[in-house]
């Protein structure tokens, strides 16, 4: 979106699909922002239908991220502030490596300290 009559453009788009209570659209992270009861697969094809591409935004906010370094979480073309939303790298808790890591965790109460 480049321009004014862009974003209103596909601002009206997706205004008119049923079970749409807002728009929100940011030029500058070429993004809009569509809050309600709808499918994101209808939003992506009115927007595409604009004559402009579209995709499922995949960033979060970085502090809502466990592991916002993981590699597959950076990413140079994110927006500042972002990473992409990835499966965090936390470990399957029924994992022998999980229950010792718990076992002399200082935050389990039961736990066994070495002194």
């Amino acid at each position: 979106m480049d321009c004014e009559g862009c974003e209103k453009r596909v601002k009206e788009a997706v205004e008119d699909l049923e079970g749409v209570k807002s728009v929100e659209v940011n030029r500058k992270q070429q993004r809009v922002t569509v809050i309600g009861e709808v499918d994101p697969e209808e939003v992506l094809e009115e927007v595409k239908n604009t004559g402009k591409e579209a995709e499922a935004w995949s960033y979060v906010p970085y502090n809502l991220v466990t592991y916002p370094y993981d590699p597959q979480a950076y990413d140079i073309k994110g927006p500042s502030g972002f990473v992409r939303n990835v499966p965090q790298a936390i470990g399957d808790p029924k994992s022998p490596e999980m229950k010792l890591m718990v076992m002399f965790n200082d935050d389990n109460p039961n736990a066994c300290s070495i002194m």
